[in-house]
């Protein structure tokens, strides 16, 4: 005699906790340091960073006696906020930053361990906000240590000729916290990018291209370029260095100050966006 035994459905109770936004932050953290690579980079850029600036101040404290008694009074805060902030040292935050952003997305593509961090936490878009988040908190004290020692760094040397700067002078504080926030948006447009890329390679390029060799074209002595090179971070940067904004206000349409954190934060918010919706409406 056969006894067919009926089918029941078991239910196993699962008494695995759901991971919470904090536990998402610590495991993004470790994801980012677990590399050797990534304290060695950030310290290699930040102090490539100093080395370009003070150089660049050294080679006025040295040629100091050659300058004109006009240069000499017209130096500050202009070229001693520049000197601080050189343009090498921004294209060098640009570049490192929005590729460190990039390879923290294209980085778990490439090797599939995004499907492993989806199937254990299947909330994507918590997943990429803490992404968001530690790259955010990170990028953004980098760059807060670099200009600071950058400016500390570059204003002692001057200080030799009598021409260095104090934070508390005028457009010193805009100067040092628009050089420290450039990591930051840097970091965030390179995320969001990759997050719709999700090719390491073709996304840094894509990055340098928006992020550095379009703004460098545009001039702003013709209306439409003057307003899609001022809604570039580049050029927003290059505005909030000037002491008092005469490298972009001599242009037919000048920028403002005002304009230049406006695009800060709008890049900043739309590549954040960017970098946790996307995820949500593709396959990994």
């Amino acid at each position: 005699m056969t006894t067919t035994m009926p089918n029941r459905s078991v239910n196993v109770p699962n008494d695995e906790p759901r991971a919470r936004f904090r536990d998402l932050i610590a495991t993004e953290w470790i994801k980012l340091w677990s590399l050797r690579s990534t304290p060695w980079a950030f310290a290699a850029i930040a102090l490539a960073i100093i080395i370009f600036n003070a150089n660049a101040a050294y080679a006025d404290w040295s040629n100091w006696p050659q300058y004109s008694a006009e240069t000499r009074t017209g130096f500050t805060p202009s070229w001693a906020l520049r000197d601080a902030f050189t343009n090498f040292a921004g294209m060098s935050v640009v570049l490192a930053i929005s590729a460190i952003g990039t390879l923290t997305i294209t980085g778990e593509y490439s090797t599939g361990m995004i499907r492993t961090t989806f199937t254990a936490v299947p909330a994507r878009r918590s997943v990429m906000t803490a992404k968001v988040a530690v790259v955010s908190a990170v990028t953004t004290g980098f760059g807060a240590l670099v200009a600071g020692t950058s400016f500390l760094v570059t204003q002692a040397i001057l200080s030799g000729r009598g021409a260095g700067m104090s934070i508390t002078d005028p457009g010193a504080l805009r100067a040092m916290a628009g050089a420290a926030l450039l990591a930051p948006v840097s970091g965030l447009v390179g995320m969001g990018l990759g997050a719709v890329i999700r090719h390491s390679a073709t996304t840094i390029v894509t990055s340098m291209v928006l992020l550095l060799l379009l703004p460098v074209t545009l001039s702003g002595d013709h209306y439409w370029t003057a307003v899609i090179g001022h809604a570039m971070p580049y050029q927003a940067w290059g505005h909030l260095m000037e002491g008092d904004g005469a490298a972009f206000n001599h242009y037919a349409y000048p920028s403002t100050v005002a304009g230049a954190w406006l695009v800060y934060t709008v890049w900043a918010l739309a590549a954040a966006v960017l970098t946790v919706s996307t995820v949500h409406h593709r396959d990994q």
